[in-house]
């Protein structure tokens, strides 16, 4: 099930921008970048597309559609492409529709603009969620049948023939009785002047010749060869490169900078301005303005907005998470029966306590931007972003400029993972736009790793208590879990955006709506305020909370000395869907194997099992293991997942290895400590991430059952970190309640 109400919802808050770079002016500038997107709160089951709203622009050809004389065609696609493969997939869908050649498309994203607002009825545009490809298949088959359909039409009138008449090949119109033929670009004009049909004819599923069908990849030789444009490669005439240094703690403002006149001095230096938060140095040069700003001497003695104290760490938290987990909470909608009553008259009750750290984003590329007003007023912006309207709004309170007069310019974005929203202060975008209206030339900031790390919107630290009601043959009469915290929506929107009790979706999803048929069932949100910047991260809530439910659920299979595999299958009897993806991930695996057994290379090895079903896809997990030098390894991963109906099998399996790396790198490396108000992971030689060697071989087995086309980006994270910590246990009879592994010694046997 897909734990989200209908998708995402762009939202913007904040006043307007100052105008000057003052400390105390340019406040409301970046307080404006507020935040951005909301997850909807856990309701029902995922949906395909639903009602003529979401519909609305599919028949807008010319928005999105450019046919050019040679037949080449230009898609604008409402979606940031990241790595995700969603530049074909969305082409590839098209394509299929229109009849046209896909190594004909270049696809670019779309600028801002009512046109491309696809998602929540056709009143939203984001990527994330790994709702892409699920919320538009409709619309961009539709968009592709109408064009073909205009086509036909101009060709039609042209050979003065009637339209049923005239047929297609990929890129060409055909009369067979006349011998005609003619490339879509020799009637393109006269198409687009034609007022597109409401009613284009889809094709059936048999006729299909490319969706489903495992088509290369567009960008993929401008990728290898380099001719691909990040934001960190895009420059602008007239250009100046700015550096920042950002408070040393979240909070702090810039006082004064004692040795500014020697900064100004240095070769290069333009100018030294105070920033919300920050001290910016631009300069003719991205390293000459780094070694002045590296150099600056700064007071940092103002406070303002959310201010992280001194004696603030991520284990005093982790501590005040754990003290409240017995508080009453509010129970999220998927509640069953009387759960603490079920425990009470339990013959025996098994709880456990789970933890999970913050978590940098730690994409490839640094942040950057570039700000250029121009000579007509209007403002361009060259920014990685996954919500161009967001920005152009952003852009435009910074600037105090209307937002009409905006351009906002998405490259492609070197990481992805929920990084680039605009989450406050954690985004150079508005910082440029001061600069260069400071200025009055193009600027373009970079910040360096350390101030990535520092200032990323991290993954919120988490934790929960689990308690299970057994009966007198080891059954489970009742679960009732406490999910302690604040997530990203609870963060930015307060409980107005979290429904009535206030449950936020971000903290709970992956422990509530379970597919497992469990009589009684409560899932409670105990709130805890985050005092650190949070924000969404691969597959949000379920990349802790699976490892926190599905760890559990061995932990109750253990406690009743039953097999972790026959448990599930035994709560999943009712629901053919999950059983046949068990099936297909056992059959992947090689057969399940419920103990510890010798590996052909002498090692001694276990395997654990897990389930997912995040957005909108159900995914199952085979993991085997070893352990060397006290810490796990990996050899194998095996994935099966059910989206229900798919485009690009190749763009799926690859997604799916991608988001099981990145997965295993979270549950067994990654962690950002906070102590004394500060990140102490600044780079990737203290954020340890997963190294190449250590990467397992990961196969995976798609089954498209039919159901409600569901998300890929992301479900394939979760299910990792608790099939690997449910190996782990079976291999050492050590129980990893707390992520990352490698920060727990293991024993071999």
């Amino acid at each position: 099930m897909d734990t989200h109400m209908d998708g995402l919802a762009l939202l913007l808050q904040g006043e307007g921008a100052a105008l000057n770079l003052s400390r105390r002016g340019t406040l409301g500038a970046m307080a404006a970048g507020g935040l951005l997107l909301a997850f909807g709160i856990p309701t029902r089951p995922a949906r395909a597309q639903e009602g003529p709203a979401v519909m609305a622009h599919a028949t807008k050809v010319a928005a999105y559609l450019a046919i050019r004389p040679d037949g080449s065609i230009t898609l604008q696609n409402p979606f940031a492409e990241g790595g995700q493969g969603i530049h074909t997939a969305i082409a590839q869908i098209v394509a299929e529709e229109l009849d046209a050649d896909l190594a004909r498309f270049a696809v670019e994203v779309a600028p801002p603009g009512p046109d491309y607002l696809l998602l929540m009825g056709g009143n939203a545009r984001f990527t994330g969620g790994s709702s892409s490809v699920r919320s538009s298949y409709a619309h961009f088959r539709k968009l592709g049948a109408t064009a073909r359909a205009m086509l036909v039409q101009a060709a039609a009138t042209a050979w003065q023939v009637p339209p049923a008449q005239v047929t297609t090949e990929p890129g060409r119109l055909l009369h067979a009785a006349s011998g005609r033929s003619a490339g879509y670009g020799d009637f393109a004009a006269a198409a687009a002047a034609l007022t597109p049909p409401a009613d284009a004819v889809l094709k059936d599923r048999a006729q299909f010749r490319l969706i489903g069908k495992p088509e290369k990849r567009l960008d993929v030789q401008d990728k290898s060869t380099g001719r691909a444009q990040y934001a960190i490669d895009i420059k602008v005439e007239g250009m100046l490169h700015a550096a920042v240094v950002h408070a040393p703690r979240a909070g702090a403002e810039p006082g004064a900078v004692t040795n500014e006149a020697a900064l100004r001095a240095m070769p290069g230096v333009v100018s030294v301005h105070r920033l919300p938060g920050a001290v910016a140095v631009v300069a003719d040069s991205f390293f000459r303005a780094r070694k002045a700003v590296e150099a600056a001497e700064i007071q940092w003695t103002a406070l303002s907005g959310t201010v992280l104290p001194e004696n603030f760490s991520s284990a005093s938290l982790l501590e005040t998470f754990r003290a409240a987990a017995d508080q009453p909470g509010n129970p999220a909608r998927d509640a069953l029966g009387d759960a603490p009553a079920a425990l009470r008259a339990a013959a025996r009750v098994v709880t456990a306590d789970y933890d999970a750290p913050y978590l940098a984003h730690a994409q490839l590329e640094p942040p950057s931007s570039i700000a250029r007003f121009n000579a007509d007023g209007t403002l361009d912006v060259w920014t990685p972003n996954q919500a161009p309207e967001l920005f152009q709004g952003v852009a435009a309170r910074t600037a105090e400029i209307p937002q009409e007069r905006v351009r906002i310019h998405s490259p492609l974005l070197g990481g992805f993972f929920g990084r680039h929203f605009v989450y406050g202060p954690a985004n150079p975008m508005p910082q440029a736009v001061l600069l260069a209206k400071a200025t009055q030339r193009p600027v373009k900031v970079i910040w360096t790793r350390e101030e990535e790390f520092g200032r990323d919107a991290y993954r919120p630290l988490s934790f929960a208590r689990l308690r299970a009601g057994l009966d007198a043959q080891g059954r489970i009469t009742g679960l009732h879990a406490s999910c302690v915290g604040e997530g990203p929506i609870g963060k930015h929107f307060g409980a107005a955006a979290l429904g009535d009790p206030p449950v936020d979706g971000s903290v709970v999803e992956g422990v509530a709506f379970k597919p497992y048929a469990i009589p009684a069932r409560r899932i409670d949100h105990v709130v805890v305020p985050q005092p650190v910047n949070i924000g969404f991260w691969r597959s949000v809530g379920h990349s802790m909370n699976d490892f926190f439910y599905e760890s559990f659920l061995d932990e109750i299979a253990h406690a009743t000395s039953r097999d972790p595999l026959a448990l599930r299958r035994e709560l999943l009897a009712r629901s053919p869907r999950h059983l046949a993806l068990l099936d297909a991930v056992v059959s992947l695996s090689g057969g399940w194997r419920p103990a510890a057994f010798m590996a052909e290379d002498g090692t001694r090895r276990a395997r654990g099992v897990a389930m997912a079903s995040p957005f909108g896809s159900e995914v199952a997990t085979i993991a085997e293991v070893s352990v060397a030098d006290g810490e796990v390894r990996v050899h194998d991963v095996w994935v099966a997942i059910d989206p229900g109906s798919i485009v690009n099998p190749a763009i799926v399996e690859a997604q799916v290895r991608s988001a099981a790396a990145i997965g295993l790198s979270s549950a067994l490396y990654e962690e950002v400590v906070f102590e004394g108000g500060q990140p102490q992971q600044r780079n990737f030689d203290t954020y340890r991430i997963l190294p190449p060697d250590r990467m397992p071989r990961v196969q995976v087995r798609i089954v498209e059952s039919g159901a409600p086309m569901g998300g890929i980006g992301e479900p394939g994270t979760p299910g990792v970190p608790p099939a690997v910590a449910n190996a782990v246990f079976t291999l050492t009879g050590t129980r990893l309640r707390r992520m990352p592994f490698a920060n727990t010694r293991l024993s071999a046997s």
